[in-house]
């Protein structure tokens, strides 16, 4: 019987006076994926010839596809189906520059690689398409696809302009009416999905559109209710894949089924250790180091529980194909955790502790100290005095110290306080922390002194704080160890709500909705922006449901709790994009400091995140500077693309219009200049710092002493009872304040989630094909900068193998790599937890 995709229709003979264009149409079909029908059909839009009854180019006749061909595609070499067109056009049809895709299928969508048109000598046009098309019976409308060409918009095609304008404002949509799945509609709204207003307990603040929580804009989906805070969205399910996105937001198909295997792997990791701590009793705590190991990373002797994780699965995934392609991926992969990098004997450490600040998962908020004490926002001192440090400075002077940049803050005080209270009557024990490092000559940090602190009892503002000071031995040793932990599970929800969270997927998806808004996909902008917002969206709307949603997951493992996002709502509220650059940020903290030729000169020489940061942010912007001089000939010509103005506004005023009042937030775009640092902070923060805060989370927090994300107890005073415990088995009194069993084996799940790459990664220099653009002298460019970034790869590698940088390997001898661009890792050769790699967009 013959295959319903597979049959055979031969052209028709060329009419009079009319011409053959042979194309080629490549669809995806992997994880049986429906592909087109008989009566999918295609048409051409004509660039250089007009009908001036329509004001558009002239449009050929619609042509079917036939002769549907099994095939393989991309890098990865993902199943495919290519099908061939004949389309007949006259004499006088000019050049094609847009395709028309109908399809005639009653219900079901494919999903469209891209389409190459064969033209007379030897030319060929490609269509880079990489998009879902709906039943012409669903959507009423035609699918159009643009030629490669970029262009400006005073530059675009007479013949094309309608089709450019048209499209721009069916992706805008207006505002009204619930989404359904196939619609291409890009609207901004509220974080007003994360509570549940008929549970009390799950009842959170609207994010965004006020002065009290003020917050970047997601995409709207349209599916809500109005309840009686407002307008709140509904989900189906704790884990809820059935929600709406525009369709060029969502996963293709192999990643869809790579992501969910992923978290049925690590959902499956997470209670096998727990079934195994109900079987032996053992509920709350772990008893030691020893047995923590080998509950958690030993394999199982029967992954019993894998079909109820299944079954589960089988209501949250919206295609029964899906679940068997995931099924089947989970049985062949082993059931365990892996064992991290960071592993026991290093984590102890006081160099190790100081290390991760410069090289580990939150590389980016240690300051440089210039008054000392230190004081709070609102004018506070801190309690450390000369009198704790200065025995530490190798011969130095406090002020002499803060002179010669040797003194170092790792600050989770001022944005803590607020919240302490409140935080700790939620079940856990949190103090704000202040931790001092000093910059030794071996240019290591030693941390010198860690103030704890709490408010006060009273209802003003005071505050209680303690000073713990180094030591290796003792009780005191035991006290130093846990107040590093505190640190540590402050340092460790930071990383996970701010650092991660709030600067690179929630700031990001701003500049999609308003790229997709206002940037037509034939705009120059377009192009170099869309490989860097790819996954983002749909990463994103599975984090408001699974992670930051009330009762979720990041709720249940970091110590904030139930004011996470209320919190980091604060902190948004002095964020600004013009600081976001590397080195403005860098500058910022005052880690570094401009120099005469215009550069940064680093105040901590060896400080692999900054250092090879720099590498990478250097090479982005000579990529980015080149290509805006390519299309942008004058400062003039950026004021005048109302487009790229359009976008501009779009992004301030609405997307982030919660900080646009605040002038030195943005930079005007007035100049190609001022273009190009825009665009290279864009990219920067969505490839190279997403990278360096997100895929080293399982190599380090992997074990979770090394960096708990709560407390359940303060450190024990003087003279307690708990103090008692803690002389008498230091151990056992560690593993009770850090996070218990269950909240342990889920931020496990979740960060080995996290940390891993996928198989359709494109990393920075990459593009998922050459045909992305027909601009050579744009290729050139392109390779140019992928060449940079090779150089960056062995400056990296020969900084790793220096004895001299302690700060490259440290104890754990796990050498600096997550920003190593890794350009050459094609097609999923290096996937997993690797450690390594600048994917091009927050893909995970």
């Amino acid at each position: 019987m013959q295959m319903p995709f597979c049959w055979d229709r031969s052209p028709a003979q060329v009419p009079e006076n009319h011409i053959a264009i042979n194309g080629t149409v490549v669809v995806s079909s992997h994880f049986g994926l429906s592909v087109p029908g008989k009566t999918t059909t295609l048409c051409l839009f004509s660039s250089t010839q007009i009908d001036h009854n329509t004001g558009k180019g002239k449009l050929s006749t619609e042509a079917p596809l036939r002769s549907g061909k099994k095939s393989k595609h991309g890098p990865g070499k993902t199943n495919t189906m290519t099908y061939q067109v004949t389309l007949f056009v006259d004499t006088e049809f000019g050049t094609p520059g847009a395709i028309v895709v109908k399809n005639g299928l009653k219900n079901d969508q494919f999903f469209l690689r891209y389409v190459q048109l064969e033209l007379a000598e030897d030319r060929s046009i490609h269509f880079e398409c990489n998009s879902w098309v709906y039943p012409y019976k669903k959507t009423n409308s035609d699918r159009v696809f643009f030629i490669n060409t970029a262009y400006l918009p005073d530059k675009t095609p007479e013949a094309l302009r309608l089709l450019r304008e048209e499209e721009l404002r069916s992706l805008r949509g207006n505002g009204r009416g619930e989404r359904k799945d196939w619609e291409r509609i890009y609207d901004y709204d509220y974080y007003n999905d994360l509570g549940n207003p008929d549970k009390e307990d799950h009842i959170r603040p609207i994010l965004g559109g006020t002065a009290t929580y003020p917050y970047p804009r997601r995409c709207r989906t349209g599916r809500a209710l109005f309840k009686k805070d407002g307008m709140t969205e509904t989900r189906k399910h704790m884990i809820n894949l059935d929600f709406y996105i525009p369709p060029d937001e969502r996963f293709n198909p192999t990643k869809l089924a790579e992501v969910l295997t992923l978290a049925v792997q690590a959902v499956t990791h997470f209670v096998i250790p727990e079934s195994r701590a109900l079987f032996q009793g053992n509920i709350n705590s772990f008893k030691s180091f020893d047995q923590l190991r080998r509950d958690l990373y030993s394999k199982p002797q029967q992954p019993v529980v894998e079909g109820v994780v299944m079954d589960k699965l089988k209501t949250s995934v919206p295609s029964h194909k899906t679940y068997k392609q995931v099924s089947k991926m989970v049985k062949e992969t082993p059931v365990r955790f892996p064992i991290p990098q960071v592993i026991e004997r290093a984590w102890r450490t006081d160099e190790e502790f100081a290390r991760e600040m410069l090289a580990g998962l939150n590389p980016v908020l240690i300051k440089r100290l210039d008054v000392f004490p230190p004081v709070s926002s609102g004018g506070k001192k801190s309690s450390i005095t000369t009198a704790h440090i200065e025995g530490q400075l190798e011969g130095r002077t406090v002020e002499k110290a803060i002179e010669q940049n040797r003194l170092y803050i790792l600050d989770h005080h001022d944005y803590l306080i607020p919240y302490l209270r409140r935080i700790n009557t939620l079940g856990v024990c949190i103090y704000a922390s202040r931790t001092l490092l000093f910059l030794k000559d071996d240019g290591t940090l030693k941390p010198v002194v860690i103030e704890l602190s709490l408010p006060s009892d009273g209802a003003g503002d005071g505050e209680i704080s303690r000073i713990f000071l180094p030591a290796s031995q003792g009780t005191e040793g035991q006290m130093w160890q846990l107040a590093k932990a505190h640190v540590s599970v402050n340092d460790s929800g930071y990383h996970q709500l701010i650092s991660h969270w709030l600067f690179t997927h929630a700031t990001v998806e701003p500049f999609i909705i308003a790229t997709k808004r206002q940037l037509s996909v034939m705009h120059p902008i377009n192009k170099l922006l869309e490989p860097h917002f790819k996954d983002n969206m749909q990463i994103n709307t599975l984090a408001r449901s699974i992670l930051l949603s009330a009762g979720g997951i990041l709720e249940r493992t970091m110590f904030p709790g139930k004011y996470a996002m209320e919190m980091s709502s604060a902190i948004y509220s002095e964020w600004r994009f013009a600081e976001q650059s590397l080195p403005n940020e860098l500058i910022k903290r005052g880690v570094a400091s401009k120099d005469p030729s215009g550069g940064v000169t680093l105040h901590i020489e060896d400080y692999p995140y900054a250092v090879d940061g720099l590498d990478v942010w250097r090479a982005i912007e000579g990529w980015v500077q080149s290509y805006c001089a390519h299309f942008y000939h004058s400062d003039a010509a950026v004021v005048g693309d109302r487009e790229l103005q359009a976008w501009w506004d779009d992004v301030r005023l609405v997307g982030h219009g919660d900080r646009q009042h605040d002038p030195a937030c943005w930079l005007k775009l007035d100049a190609v200049a001022h273009l190009a640092e825009t665009l290279s902070t864009i990219i920067w923060i969505a490839s190279a710092l997403h990278a360096a805060v997100n895929f080293g989370q399982y190599g380090y927090a992997g074990f979770m002493p090394n960096r708990p994300t709560r407390c359940r107890r303060f450190v024990p005073l003087p003279g307690s009872p708990e103090m008692v415990q803690l002389e008498a088995d230091p151990e056992t009194f560690f593993l009770e304040m850090v996070p218990d069993r269950f909240t342990t084996t889920l931020g496990l799940a979740l960060i080995e989630v996290l940390s891993n790459h996928t198989s359709d990664e494109l990393y920075l220099g990459q593009r998922a094909t050459s045909s992305w653009t027909d601009d050579g002298e744009v290729l050139q460019l392109l390779d140019r900068f992928r060449e940079e970034l090779r150089r960056v790869e062995k400056r990296v590698a020969e900084r790793n193998r220096d004895p001299r940088l302690k700060n490259r390997r440290g104890p754990a001898k796990v050498p600096y790599t997550l920003l190593f661009p890794d350009v050459g890792n094609v097609g999923g050769k290096e996937k997993g937890i690797t450690g390594k790699g600048i994917p091009n967009s927050v893909s995970i």
